[in-house]
């Protein structure tokens, strides 16, 4: 091996701002259930059923990110800044429109869609969840928005300055969140209008500095307003199965929100509070994907698949005992957190269950099911993965849901359950897929 592409300190200069940056993101959903708790538990439902909706657009707008991120990583791999440059101005449009239409659509008709999907809850839980909703929907475009340009600064690998957009953004959110529901008495909308905010400033600034002609790859204006179908098509090649694949994931997960609709107020809040400390537990992988990507998309651009198989190897053993040692962490830190929410004793108990049985999983399966897959799908092997993961979230985490959640009375226990074995699933076929080394065979560019 002719030298190494990411020295140890390169790849900590990647890992460290993107995880303190993504903890710091973590912080929003936190801040937001933290805060509302004060309000009642019906607010916490409502928002935490919105939350569980929203998941599915913004998880759309970060596959649409990844696969622009993918194809830059690769030019940049191969010494093309020119073509990287178009590439994320071409996702930095298609991002903007995407979401501009995902926005109309769930202001004008949210309420429609949430009659269908959550009809069964209490009234005051759905009056909650509509408006936290229709104020979130607002800020979709900047969210996609901040997608695209955070793609751009990753794959140069410059993550420490998305890391101090999400700390400016997260100092707007709480102190918004608790003048406008402790000093203004907003309620749900309390809670929304900070976020919509901080949003929106991160997307400004992030566009900005996206148009530096010092990064090498910036924004141009021209490349905005042209279509390049051959880009586009490289882009979307990879987004658009992603996209399929995480619309179908938010989909079951919302899906299983209506079925956790049915086990009481106290589990629907118990099951909302253990997804915001779950995010905080999940931070690991959530930060590792995104450096796969940088990194195995510019082995693979560069053409040396003798270092994107080390860089494989070597990613994988820092993600599992970072993984591991962070878990721990968090499950040790929950009772503690547990104490500043305004909820019932059964409550905390629960969501206690809840994050212990998430994070043994999440620390040796999901570092496998999730980081892991993110490299294949930077290596090019994009269908496979693709596939595997709407087959295991259907077969795995739907089927067993219902198995284990209604038919046999385990409640959002046996959702949590479903999920692990998702990964379990998962982790085993992509890890055999690795090994079987058939990624080397594509190429994207």
């Amino acid at each position: 091996m002719n030298g190494y592409m990411f020295t140890s300190v390169d790849l900590r200069k990647l890992i460290v701002p993107l995880f303190l940056e993504q903890f710091l993101a973590i912080l929003v959903g936190l801040a937001d259930t933290f805060v509302i708790s004060f309000v009642g538990e019906a607010a916490v439902s409502g928002v935490s059923l919105v939350n569980s909706f929203n998941t599915i657009f913004i998880y759309l707008f970060t596959a649409l990110a990844a696969g622009g991120a993918v194809i830059v990583s690769q030019y940049i791999g191969r010494k093309k800044e020119e073509l990287a440059g178009e590439s994320v101005t071409q996702l930095l449009m298609i991002s903007t429109l995407f979401s501009i239409v995902i926005t109309i659509v769930v202001f004008f008709f949210g309420d429609v869609l949430m009659c269908l999907l959550f009809g069964g809850v209490e009234s005051d839980v759905m009056d909650a969840g509509m408006v936290y909703l229709r104020i979130s929907a607002l800020s979709y475009p900047a969210l996609a928005v901040y997608n695209a340009g955070a793609a751009l600064y990753r794959s140069i690998g410059k993550t420490s300055v998305t890391m101090y957009i999400a700390v400016i953004s997260n100092i707007i959110n709480v102190i918004g969140n608790i003048v406008c529901v402790f000093a203004f008495r907003m309620g749900v909308a309390g809670v929304a209008y900070p976020s919509f905010i901080a949003r929106a400033f991160s997307a400004v600034a992030v566009t900005v500095l996206c148009r530096r002609k010092e990064n090498g790859v910036y924004y141009r204006i021209r490349w905005f307003f042209c279509w390049n179908h051959e880009l586009l098509k490289r882009i979307l090649g990879i987004a658009v199965p992603n996209g399929i694949e995480q619309g179908i994931f938010q989909f079951v997960k919302v899906a299983l929100s209506s079925i956790v609709a049915l086990f009481g107020t106290y589990q629907i809040a118990a099951n909302g509070i253990a997804q915001s400390i779950w995010s905080l537990a999940a931070l690991v992988c959530v930060t590792m994907g995104p450096v796969f990507i940088t990194v195995i998309g510019q082995c693979m651009g560069s053409g040396d698949i003798s270092q994107a198989e080390y860089y494989f190897y070597k990613l994988l053993k820092i993600t599992l005992l970072f993984s591991i040692v962070w878990n721990v962490f968090v499950f040790i830190l929950t009772p503690v957190i547990m104490q500043f929410y305004d909820v019932t004793w059964e409550t905390k108990r629960l969501t206690v269950s809840l994050v212990l049985l998430h994070n043994v999983f999440n620390c040796i399966a999901f570092p496998f099911a999730d980081s892991l897959g993110k490299g294949l799908r930077a290596a090019g092997d994009v269908r496979f993965t693709t596939v595997v993961s709407i087959a295991t979230t259907v077969g795995a985490r739907l089927l067993f849901s219902i198995l284990f959640g209604i038919a046999f009375g385990m409640g959002v226990i046996g959702i949590a359950g479903a999920m692990c074995l998702d990964w379990c699933v998962r982790a085993l076929i992509y890890y055999i897929r690795f090994k079987s080394g058939k990624w080397k065979q594509f190429r994207l560019i």
